[in-house]
């Protein structure tokens, strides 16, 4: 059972480093297009390096929040270690919800927006 949880364990930390560098690589890739315009738009947008990074920052987001749930199977049960981790995905969870409304305008929830 031992190494079942220390795999389990390790598998949690490789998908944290995945959220992080999907936020970190985002992040990079937005700024670069931001600085670094291309040839189709010779302009900056302020309001594209926003979409772009809230998109990477709500991916990465979303990943964490998996593998804290994976994480919780490895941990002991005590009621401290369960409410910081339910505050854990309280937070990145509320964090995903306002950014795709900041970048969609609308709640997860709501259908599309007709765009006629």
């Amino acid at each position: 059972m031992e190494h079942i949880r220390l795999y389990i364990e390790y598998t949690a930390r490789g998908i944290e480093a995945v959220g992080v560098l999907i936020i970190s690589i985002g992040a990079a890739i937005a700024l670069f297009k931001f600085v670094f315009p291309g040839i189709q738009s010779k302009e900056r947008s302020y309001k594209q390096l926003r979409l772009d990074l809230g998109k990477a920052i709500l991916l990465g987001l979303e990943i964490l929040v998996a593998a804290d749930i994976i994480a919780t199977v490895v941990t002991e049960p005590t009621l401290d270690r369960v409410l910081t981790l339910a505050l854990i995905v309280l937070i990145r969870t509320f964090l995903s919800i306002s950014l795709q409304v900041e970048l969609e305008g609308k709640f997860p929830w709501q259908p599309a927006k007709d765009t006629e």
